[in-house]
Formats: structure tokens, sequence, C-alpha cells
């Protein structure tokens, strides 16, 4: 009965966390503010990079911080939910639906954003350090290639190695570290196209 309930509530967490991440920020503010719908500019993505596009840095920077709460938001809310002996555990699996379900939304055909600024702040709320290592590594990344997607893809792979290194480099010793590798594999994955293009060194630069 008690392994019944805990898998209950571990479902739950999943689904709130899914619910959670899927809410569509950039979306909703470009429409709010009258720039129209932003999956018809720029590359169709409803993340802050694409919202940008439209010129305005207020709701680029808006959306940016909204994508990041709700990513540590989720995670907050698990650890809330649940005893000490399952807090960590949840908090992982809150923090990787977070980002499939920004990436992944349902009622958008499933087409979402790529899970940066979603990830960063569920990473953050997992773990400070790691969290602001990849901030870092992004923004310095961004600032010497110029490239938004190439400082967050070095960002995601910075930040489950700090992950390990904190848990020992031991997956055993806290489900932390998997949790950092499953929502650097989704935005990879997202980042396909990006990464496409920073093979043959098309893709854009910032302000281009």
């Amino acid at each position: 009965m008690l392994e019944n309930s805990s898998a209950l509530l571990m479902g739950a967490i999943a689904f709130l966390s899914y619910l959670l991440g899927s809410v569509p920020f950039g979306l909703v503010l470009t429409a709010l503010s009258g720039e129209g719908d932003i999956r018809k500019v720029g590359s169709g993505n409803i993340g802050a990079t694409n919202v940008l596009r439209t010129g305005r840095k207020d709701l680029a920077a808006a959306t940016l911080a909204l994508d990041a709460v709700k990513g540590a938001v989720a995670v907050a809310i698990a650890w809330v939910m649940t005893p000490p002996d399952m807090g960590a555990q949840a908090m992982c699996v809150a923090a990787v639906f977070a980002v499939l379900g920004h990436c992944f939304p349902l009622w958008l055909g499933f087409k979402g954003g790529k899970g940066v600024a979603t990830g960063l702040g569920a990473v953050m709320a997992l773990s400070w350090p790691a969290g602001l290592a990849g901030c870092a590594v992004w923004l310095l990344g961004a600032k010497l290639t110029r490239i938004s997607s190439a400082g967050a893809l070095l960002a995601f792979a910075v930040m489950p190695l700090v992950l390990m290194a904190l848990a020992g480099f031991s997956f055993s010793a806290s489900p932390k570290p998997l949790a950092g590798v499953l929502i650097a594999v989704l935005i990879f994955v997202r980042h396909h196209a990006n990464i496409a293009r920073l093979l043959n060194g098309t893709e854009p630069r910032i302000g281009k």
C-alpha cells in the first residue's frame, strides 16, 4: 500500500510539473502585448531568444525569467509535497518533467521551446552551485562566440558534470546527476537543428 501511495505521489508530481512546464509564457506575453503569434516570427520558437526577434527586449527578459521560474517552482512544489526520504527523487522527477513540458507541450501540438531557461531554473533549484555554473558558462560562451545556442549547449554539457562532481561521481549517491543528464539530453535533442548549423558554420550570431 505504501509503495502504491509513493508511486501515485510521484506520478502526480510528474504530471503537475509537466503542466507547469508547458505554460508557454513567450506565446502568452507576445499575444497580450499585441505582438501577435510568436510562432510566426523568426524561428517560430516560443522561447526568449525568438521573442527578442520581435524587438521587444522587455518581453524577451520577462519570458526568460518566467520560463526559469516555472522550472524552479516545479522543483520547489515537489520538495514541499513529499516526505524527506522521497524529496530528492521527487525534485529530480519534477525538474525533468518541467523541461519536458516546456519542450513538448500538449496544447501546442507538442511543439514547444528548447528548454534552456526552464532547464536552468530547474537545475538551480536542484543544486544552486550547478545552476550558477551553468549560468556562468552560458553567458561566457555566448559572449565569446556571439552565438546564443553555443552558450546554452556548453552550459548543459557542464551542469551534469558539476552535479556528478558534487555527488562524488556516483549515480547511486544522488539522483541529481541522472536528472542533469536527462535534462541535457532533452536540450541537445531540441537543439538538433542548431547543432547542425553550428557544425557547418551557418548558425546566426547574436544581434543578426
